[in-house]
């Protein structure tokens, strides 16, 4: 591969140097932030040797090569343009101004969610396996004394990271506000104090304890936030501006003392009497709905819903399913939701995989293969951005097929224990009831590879 013509090409196709704004890469990609947009000619970039998929998102232009390939192309690219590698953060930022106020929320959730996501998965992992265990040892089937320190341990561990998930996510939501982050701790840990009363005991115990606020205008439930979502980040979202605003007209030998405790109890009293009760009544709505819509009879809702699954992903609105994946862990044990991204992923990949023994391009199909591999291990930007999209028929096979199989997952109540893991690896979270996910990963890939053979692709 000329790393040097690679690089001359880009060049051309996204307008000239005269068009960057800032650009850097990660692992696989070369991310670009350009002024004008309509400079880009995606046709002609996905062309180029070494391109495995180009797409742009949040105002950035991405162009996939993979590991191992993208930094040269990017050392090359950066000589010839005659700019300066910008940080992930300065690309983010730039990139961060061309979008619009939607655009700026999705990418917020993103935000706070990613960098907790390693907590969520390995915690998600470990109660499938407990759950496994104790499905495996009350069968029959192997014996296991789950009295034992390993296993008492084990599910000890599996619990850790859903029940303080508040406190994950007020630290991470302070971080992306700008505020202290462990003052956005604080502000968590407040939500779900030991003396409030614990939210799952409402349902079976009613609540307790009231408490008169706002000078006895109107009592409020004392009930705790735990498992909930919206009302912690819209708590420290306050916490945040509060505390800023505050930093700039406390004078600074005073700062220190003042502005925490000031924005703690000033937070903290908002949070318990505003902001948690208004909140937690729209969180549930959007989880009620989303529900719903799953149990509709005959798993049409599953069905719509992992039609355009892959849609959103494209769109790069799916951070928002994460507080659907947390709210339904913390409200059911499970997530209804998780299988059908399983689908949809799996779907990807078995229309890539269609595509390679479809084609009759050498270079179509060394992409492809890959791809496809990759999906099915949970990583699906290869495959839709660089094969699926390319070619229109595979995405739409893979939509069909992921329908196809989330119209299952509907029909039998499949629900995974953990969220971030998907694809092959999915099956993990779902050790309860593994047979139902195998089927689930044979109606996924199956409908997709074969629809993608009978209807073919169009080459050039």
């Amino acid at each position: 591969m000329n790393y040097d013509e690679t690089a001359k090409n880009i060049l051309v196709n996204i307008g000239g140097g005269g068009n960057i704004e800032s650009a850097t890469h990660c692992a696989t990609r070369l991310r670009i932030v350009v002024k004008d947009e309509e400079l880009i000619n995606k046709e002609a970039i996905q062309c180029i040797n070494g391109v495995k998929g180009v797409f742009i998102t949040a105002g950035q232009l991405q162009i996939i090569f993979g590991t191992g390939i993208v930094n040269k192309v990017f050392e090359e690219f950066a000589k010839i343009a005659n700019i300066k590698a910008a940080t992930k953060e300065e690309v983010k930022q730039a990139s961060v101004k061309k979008s619009n106020p939607l655009q700026r929320a999705i990418r917020t959730l993103g935000d706070i969610f990613v960098p907790i996501l390693p907590a969520i998965v390995s915690c998600g992992l470990m109660m499938g396996f407990v759950e496994a265990i104790k499905f495996l040892s009350s069968g029959g089937y192997v014996s296991i004394d789950i009295t034992s320190s390993l296993f008492v341990m084990l599910d000890l561990f599996s619990s850790a990271a859903y029940t303080f998930l508040p406190i994950l996510i007020g630290f991470s939501a302070a971080k992306v506000f700008g505020g202290n982050v462990y003052l956005g701790a604080v502000i968590a840990m407040i939500m779900i104090h030991p003396n409030l009363q614990n939210a799952w005991t409402v349902a079976s115990e009613g609540v307790l304890s009231t408490q008169p606020v706002w000078f006895g205008l109107y009592n409020i439930k004392m009930i705790g936030y735990q498992g909930h979502v919206i009302p912690i980040m819209i708590s420290v979202f306050v916490m945040s501006f509060i505390e800023k605003k505050l930093r700039k007209i406390v004078p600074s030998m005073l700062d220190l003392f003042v502005t925490p405790l000031v924005t703690v109890f000033l937070t903290g009293y908002l949070a318990l009497t505003v902001i948690g009760p208004v909140f937690v009544v729209l969180e549930n709505g959007i989880l009620d709905a989303v529900q719903w819509l799953i149990q509709v009879p005959y798993g049409i809702g599953g069905f719509i819903m992992g039609g355009i699954y892959s849609a959103t992903v494209v769109a790069g609105v799916h951070h928002m399913y994460n507080i659907i994946d947390f709210g339904q862990l913390a409200q059911f044990g499970f997530s209804y939701f998780v299988p059908i991204a399983c689908a949809a992923n799996i779907s990807q990949g078995g229309a890539a995989l269609g595509v390679a023994l479809k084609t009759k391009s050498a270079k179509t199909k060394t992409l492809a293969l890959p791809a496809a591999l990759s999906a099915l291990l949970g990583i699906t930007e290869p495959a839709i951005f660089g094969i699926n999209l390319r070619y229109g028929r595979p995405f739409v096979a893979a939509a069909i097929g992921s329908a196809c199989a989330s119209l299952y997952a509907a029909i039998v109540g499949l629900g995974a224990t953990g969220t971030g893991v998907t694809g092959i690896f999915g099956i993990l979270l779902t050790l309860h009831t593994p047979i139902q996910y195998m089927i689930l990963f044979a109606i996924a890939f199956l409908v997709s590879l074969l629809l993608t053979i009978v209807f073919g692709i169009k080459e050039g």
